[in-house]
């Protein structure tokens, strides 16, 4: 990030536009649980001090949103601007994310990866996470 102004910070309502445009762009066509709108709606109910924005010279560019239970961080929902990838931002993001979760005594960080997805999961490997012998499994209500 040479020469450049990275901030990470936590979301504000001002940021939404900016979030919903952001995440349009980096996933596509959500299904319905995963409206933009709706997800930051929720965890604005539900640690939202755990909802960071990367703004690079005052644009946001990057999101990660993460979560605590107790037992097990999480990390949900990490997208960095395509046109400014592989600059540290998304390393950033994941290592704020570190240090909040560990400030609050968390033990482990567990995260999801499309399995098609092997950028990302590249990506995650370089920064130490491991894939790990589970099955993931859910349920939509």
């Amino acid at each position: 990030m040479t020469g450049e102004q990275l901030v990470i910070r936590t979301f504000a309502a001002s940021d939404q536009a900016e979030v919903v445009a952001l995440w349009t762009t980096v996933f596509g066509d959500p299904q319905a649980r995963n409206d933009p709108a709706t997800v930051i709606r929720q965890k604005l109910a539900v640690q939202s001090e755990l909802f960071f924005v990367a703004c690079l010279h005052g644009k946001l560019v990057g999101t990660a949103m993460c979560g605590y239970d107790g037992h097990r961080g999480w990390i949900y929902t990490l997208a960095v601007a395509p046109a400014v990838r592989r600059r540290g931002i998304g390393t950033a993001l994941v290592r704020r994310i570190e240090t909040e979760l560990a400030q609050r005594g968390c033990p482990k960080i567990n995260l999801q990866v499309l399995e098609s997805n092997a950028a990302t999961t590249g990506f995650y490997e370089q920064l130490g996470y491991r894939v790990e012998p589970r099955i993931s499994m859910g349920k939509v209500l």
